[in-house]
């Protein structure tokens, strides 16, 4: 049985400039074709506008506010917003409010670098 609690899994930023912790991947665990992360972004951040060719990802807010930009779609984001992001779609979250940004996000395939095109501004 593989579990895994936030508090014993290391951080690590991701090429797009997020801390991350990777509860759950093909890394760590039996699962082969997703990840499930915890994100967190400081007041005021930015991840780096970027893009995954062949992942599909879903934030889901946990706390803090922001703003969520896909493509040239952009809504504010809070606790309880699932957020679908299809591959090859240009894509980031600013923090907004005044506590760190923290949500899940769940990529299948499973996040890699590799898979990560960043996008100049």
């Amino acid at each position: 049985m593989d579990i895994r609690n936030r508090d014993r899994v290391p951080s690590f930023t991701t090429k797009d400039g997020s801390e991350i912790r990777e509860l759950l991947a093909h890394r760590n665990s039996c699962i082969a074709k997703q990840s499930l992360a915890e994100a967190r972004l400081p007041v005021g951040a930015s991840t780096t506008p970027h893009y995954h060719p062949n992942t599909e990802e879903i934030y889901y807010i946990l706390s803090g506010q922001g703003r969520m930009r896909i493509a040239s779609d952009v809504q504010n984001v809070g606790p309880g917003d699932a957020i679908a992001i299809p591959p090859g779609v240009e894509h980031e979250i600013t923090n907004t409010g005044s506590e760190t940004l923290v949500f899940l996000c769940c990529c299948a395939p499973a996040y890699e670098h590799e898979d990560t095109v960043l996008v100049e501004s």
